[in-house]
């Protein structure tokens, strides 16, 4: 189903630099972006994304150099990089293209000249610093020396990382090129510049008009009101990019044709489509949508000197740009050197890629704050709510079906919750909109909570044992895969993958947002396929590993190695034959207890989740002499039926209300008297000496055990 009034809607997102590659502080964007446009696109909206790779600049000239190839060939190898990386996160563009291209080139040059003939570009002569040996004039992060301020040595240009200062390259005592190592000189050249200040009155106009958000407006008032200056867009041969019109020798900085990469890539696609009517979106009273979602650092550019740029020669400007905040990892900033600075082929190297999608989603919203990838966190959250709880409702109901007659029932038990689902997802939809991802989310596993609270309540694995109960058993089920299709449809937009096998599970064509509406009655299913496994720390350990493994190749230093673990099994295995050779029981300690041997790793112990939880109630098990059945409450209106054999030191009526702790990912076990879900903390030697491991006051159902 489409919308009635669909939308027409060009989204951008920052073009990665063809000189290095994507890693997860990248990923955040592309994630944000795409969930957005899959969120547009499933609501029927005319939604086209596209990006490309920023591929001029001296950086790629040097690193070609450094390589033996041409740069063409350098920004050709690391775009196909590029493109499997994004691909590899089921980032979805309608078009990935190059800036260096001839719609680019043709672009750049009518942009310039439209600024040019309207009086808007200065030319005037400037002094620099030169490489001498290099024969190239130097940018600041090209040149080093000792900070005028504290004397530290090895600075950069422009600051000192030492003491904070900020300076002029021209400034700094004893530089020296970073590319050749020659003391710089300073030489005259012409330049040209855009008269930025043409626009003041335009801007402070446009970054008050709600294009921005409301911190990102406020910083660039300070900018405004303090005065803009000509900024320059030039650069002196030799320069891997377009040559200036009427300009030998001279070329457009990097950061003026880049952001026409953005029409160059939709032009490209347009010309490739054949549909597609380029001025439709960016003429100057289109009204289409454009929007750009970019990183904060990068704001000057996008809404300052390329709103000015497009108003001179008559184009539209931005419907919004959406600024995002950086990435740090475990509360620090991603670091080659702890191992956090992870590249996106090495996270798919070893996890899924849905896992970051969901945990993204998860805490992104639309402000400009940093955002923290806590890894342990990490894989908590996406176990929990994507494995116990989204998947869950389809692996614990989907076999009934197909082992009766693989068909949905012919009406739905519970008319009224399926409704309160369907309602929800205007609420969802506002979210998405909004780039309140989180909230999304947030709603979105309230929705699974209810879900498998309806499961555990019907429980259909008991009903399914007695008889004549097969009809409801049918109903329940059907009840449970209406909601779960009802979840995946919200969650499709971040978790594409999933949303492809939720559609080949429940035989669907498609999950298009307002098709949520119909209800499933006498729909035939397919079996049910594992969807998702659970993410593991030691996998998340080995991405830390590969990525310190990288950073020592890169240094040329030999790789450092771990052999903890393989040290700790031979001790093991030393012990245990030694037990058996001798024959001699356990080994004791001092004191009489037993020695424990076998040690296991910390990724291993990470990977159990220890919850609060309150007992709900506790009975005798007929038939059982050391079992009682408890039922656990553990936040969020999750309940699960656990199984102890704590009857010898517990009477059942003492236990109702108290708190313990229990393994909440334990793989349910199916007993004699039922389906067991987790484990309880006790200990003890037995008897009537079992203790539960009962909280402090304060605890609560739900609480994780650190």
């Amino acid at each position: 189903m489409t919308a009635q009034n669909p939308r027409k809607i060009l989204v951008t997102s920052a073009l990665p630099y063809a000189n290095g590659s994507i890693h997860l502080g990248h990923l955040l964007e592309y994630i944000q972006t795409d969930i957005w446009v899959r969120f547009q696109k499933l609501r029927g909206n005319e939604c086209h994304y596209v990006c490309a790779d920023d591929a001029h600049g001296t950086a790629i000239m040097l690193r070609a150099e450094k390589e033996g190839i041409s740069p063409e060939e350098q920004i050709a190898r690391v775009k196909a990089e590029h493109e499997a990386d994004f691909a590899g996160f089921q980032i979805a563009f309608d078009n990935f293209h190059s800036t260096h291209s001839e719609e680019n080139r043709l672009l750049s040059e009518e942009i310039y000249k439209a600024c040019r003939d309207k009086g808007h570009i200065a030319i005037r002569s400037i002094k620099q610093l030169y490489d001498p040996v290099k024969e190239l004039f130097l940018a600041d992060r090209y040149i080093k020396g000792e900070c005028p301020k504290c004397d530290a040595a090895d600075q950069y240009g422009d600051n000192c990382e030492a003491c904070g200062a900020t300076y002029t390259p021209a400034e700094l005592k004893n530089p020296f090129s970073v590319i050749s190592g020659a003391t710089p000189v300073e030489k005259e050249s012409e330049h040209y510049f855009f008269k930025l200040p043409d626009f003041q009155e335009f801007l402070q106009q446009w970054t008050r008009s709600g294009t921005l958000q409301d911190e990102v407006a406020n910083k660039l008032a300070e900018w405004l009101d303090s005065g803009l200056q000509e900024w320059d867009i030039s650069r002196d041969a030799p320069y891997f990019g377009f040559e200036i019109p009427d300009a030998p020798n001279k070329f457009f900085y990097v950061w003026l044709d880049a952001p026409i990469g953005y029409m160059a890539s939709f032009k490209n696609l347009c010309d490739k489509r054949g549909d597609l009517d380029f001025n439709e979106y960016w003429k100057k009273d289109s009204t289409t949508e454009l929007y750009h979602f970019i990183g904060k650092d990068i704001i000057n550019f996008h809404a300052l000197f390329w709103p000015s740029m497009l108003s001179a020669a008559e184009y539209r400007t931005p419907t919004a740009v959406n600024a995002h905040g950086f990435v740090t990892v475990n509360g620090s900033k991603m670091s080659k050197s702890r191992g956090t600075f992870i590249k996106a082929r090495t996270f798919l190297n070893h996890l899924n890629p849905t896992y970051l999608r969901y945990y993204f989603a998860a805490k992104l919203s639309s402000s400009v704050d940093d955002f923290d990838l806590n890894l342990e966190d990490f894989v908590q959250r996406v176990n929990a709510d994507l494995v116990n709880k989204l998947v869950n409702i389809a692996s614990r109901t989907g076999n009934f079906i197909a082992k009766a007659s693989g068909e949905l029932s012919a009406t739905c038990a519970e008319p009224e919750m399926l409704q309160q689902f369907i309602d929800a997802g205007d609420q969802i939809a506002s979210h998405y909109e909004k780039r309140e991802f989180g909230r999304a989310m947030k709603d979105i596993m309230a929705l699974a909570d209810r879900a498998n609270e309806y499961i555990q309540e019907k429980a259909p694995w008991a009903m399914n044992k007695e008889e004549g109960r097969h009809q409801e058993v049918q109903d329940v089920c059907s009840v449970a895969l209406n909601l779960f299709r009802q979840l995946v449809t919200y969650l499709a937009p971040v978790l594409p993958e999933i949303a492809d096998k939720t559609k080949a599970f429940l035989n669907l064509d498609s999950l298009d947002w307002e098709a949520r509406r119909e209800i499933l009655l006498s729909h035939k299913i397919n079996k049910f396929q594992p969807m998702l496994a659970r993410a593991e720390m030691d996998k998340v350990t080995a991405i830390l590993e590969e990525t310190k493994t990288e950073l020592a190749k890169e240094n040329g230093e030999a790789p450092a190695v771990d052999n903890s673990a393989d040290k700790t099994a031979a001790k093991n295995a030393e012990k245990k034959a030694d037990k058996k050779a001798k024959n001699k029981g356990p080994e004791l300690r001092e004191d009489g207890n037993e020695v424990i041997a076998d040690t296991i790793e910390f990724p291993d112990f990470a990977k159990v989740d220890l919850r609060i939880a309150r007992i709900v109630k506790a009975e005798h098990v007929e038939g059982a002499e050391k079992l009682l059945q408890l039922t656990l409450d553990i936040g969020n209106g999750e309940t699960r039926n656990v199984f102890s054999g704590i009857k010898s030191a517990y009477n059942p009526e003492d236990l109702n209300g108290k708190l313990t702790v229990m393994v909440a990912n334990l793989a349910p076990r199916k007993m004699k008297f039922g389906m067991s879900e987790g484990m309880v903390l006790a200990a003890g030697p037995g008897g009537e000496d079992i203790f539960l491991l009962e909280p402090h006051d304060g605890a609560q159902p739900g609480m994780r055990v650190m």
